[in-house]
């Protein structure tokens, strides 16, 4: 998942504040098809889809090790193939620092009309995308904030805080106003911005509700330290009952343990929001009762509003006659009522 983000305490309000601004760019994700069907692509159907001037575009991610950074990649060629006036240029995916800053520097020398970039290191890359801004290049940047805002013209970004938010709304709502319910967390690595914010949107959803975290455990976004994280919760904590596992991928080792555990007297909500889970919902046979979204359509959106940026177009379900400079996508939580609405776009873990 994405790291060394700026850390920012936002509130509840924040969750749905950029709904509006995102409706032009849609669901555009890969399923368990591959993800390139044109069943899984946003097109928003107005003038702005009409062919216009030619764009190139430069498109740079980390390496895809876990099912949402592969997603990310899937989406973003699948965006851009429906468009006969993009031509993208897909570097490979590495999660060296120095090899991304050559990736970049190559688009530059290129002359790349637009840059979508998801930096392993949003504060390594910050220089060399600074340069492409200063080359007159568009960049678009994904997930992982920039140092400066001088590095990008726009940012794409989930909301961990409200990721958090969901999940322990969640919670409350289901608790229905019982006071002494015991919560447990398996939060991703604990010395990132990222994660940090989704424990304190956590904290301070169940706050408001009177519950508090009883037990936390931190994993490493992999389904291996998901199960010794999820091992070692189950033996410290004799009762559960709300679990909240940050990671979907993680959480493939998380069911795991608990399977292995006999444990099943608490209710699971995971987070990302894979295929898989959203399967594991909807047939409702797991502890695992819902999932809070954290789009890995991201990228995807980049490359539309990089083809806006670059034509000269506006964003055509906002009066702002300007692409706006930032974009927070909303984090729901998908349960058995809704899980239909988002599987199309979930990605595999």
């Amino acid at each position: 998942m994405s790291t060394f983000l700026h850390r920012r305490r936002r509130g509840l309000a924040i969750v749905g504040a950029f709904a509006a601004a995102t409706l032009v760019l849609g669901a555009c994700g890969n399923s368990s098809d591959g993800g390139d069907s044109d069943s899984n692509v946003s097109k928003s159907n107005t003038d702005n889809d009409k062919a216009g001037k030619k764009v190139v575009i430069g498109f740079s991610a980390p390496a895809a090790d876990h099912g949402w950074m592969g997603a990310i990649t899937k989406a973003a060629v699948a965006q851009a193939k429906q468009y006969d006036d993009i031509t993208l240029k897909v570097a490979e995916g590495t999660n060296d620092v120095n090899l991304q800053i050559s990736q970049v520097e190559t688009f530059i020398n290129d002359k790349v009309d637009a840059i979508v970039l998801l930096p392993f290191d949003g504060a390594a890359m910050t220089s060399v995308a600074r340069k492409a801004m200063d080359a007159g290049i568009v960049v678009i940047n994904v997930d992982r904030e920039f140092d400066s805002p001088f590095a990008a013209r726009t940012t794409v970004l989930g909301d961990n805080y409200g990721m958090g938010v969901s999940a322990g709304t969640f919670v409350c709502d289901d608790a229905k106003g019982a006071k002494g319910k015991v919560v447990a967390e398996i939060a991703g690595i604990d010395s990132l911005p990222l994660t940090q914010d989704r424990s304190q949107g956590f904290a301070d959803a169940l706050k408001k509700c009177g519950l508090k975290v009883n037990n936390r455990v931190a994993a490493e976004f992999t389904v291996e330290s998901g199960e010794k994280a999820a091992s070692n919760l189950l033996q410290a904590a004799p009762k559960i009952d709300y679990l909240w596992n940050h990671d979907d991928d993680q959480g493939v080792g998380v069911l795991a343990a608990i399977k292995n555990a006999n444990r099943d007297e608490f209710t699971m909500i995971g987070g990302a929001g894979s295929a898989n889970v959203m399967r594991d919902i909807k047939a409702d046979n797991t502890v695992l009762k819902a999932t809070v979204i954290y789009p890995s359509t991201q990228a995807a959106d980049g490359i539309k509003l990089a083809r806006l940026l670059v034509q000269g177009k506006s964003m055509s379900d906002l009066s702002e006659i300007e692409v706006p400079r930032q974009l927070k996508l909303s984090a729901p939580v998908v349960t058995k009522d809704n899980v239909d609405t988002y599987i199309k776009s979930a990605f595999e873990s």
